[in-house]
């Protein structure tokens, strides 16, 4: 009966620590699929990836593209795009990324994620900022 209840216990214990560990490689998997999409030149995909805000603010694939192009060069094209810290808060997911641009200049991406009510992640925003530099 005491193993029984230790069982229990650890389960409702460690289930916060599973579904935050399920969310971020849902969401990790968001950002590296748009990121795929950025390699192949594939503005519907990469654009599929985006929240209805940010999809407001650029209503077609090749807008969003170009945005993307002009103003997130070392997420378009890059040596390295490794995974950092994440955070999750409610509905909300936070992650850094270490780029290293196609130049081989290092870069830190925060990427947001919102979950949709399919229960997908999307893609709210990314802040791009030289490594080394302070916020």
């Amino acid at each position: 009966m005491r193993i029984a209840a230790l069982l229990v216990f650890l389960s409702v214990a460690f289930s916060p620590i599973a579904v935050f560990a399920d969310n971020v490689t849902a969401a990790q998997g968001v950002i590296r699929a748009q990121e795929q999409a950025f390699v192949r030149d594939d503005a519907a995909a990469a654009y599929s990836h985006a929240a209805p805000a940010i999809r407001e603010l650029f209503p077609a694939p090749d807008i969003f593209m170009s945005m993307v192009q002009n103003g997130y060069a070392p997420v378009y094209r890059h040596k390295s795009f490794e995974f950092g810290d994440s955070k999750s808060e409610g509905t909300s997911i936070s992650q850094r990324v270490h780029i290293v641009d196609a130049n081989g200049e290092a870069w830190e991406a925060l990427y947001t994620l919102e979950q949709q009510g399919d229960g997908s992640y999307k893609i709210t925003g990314c802040s791009l900022l030289k490594a080394g530099r302070e916020v």
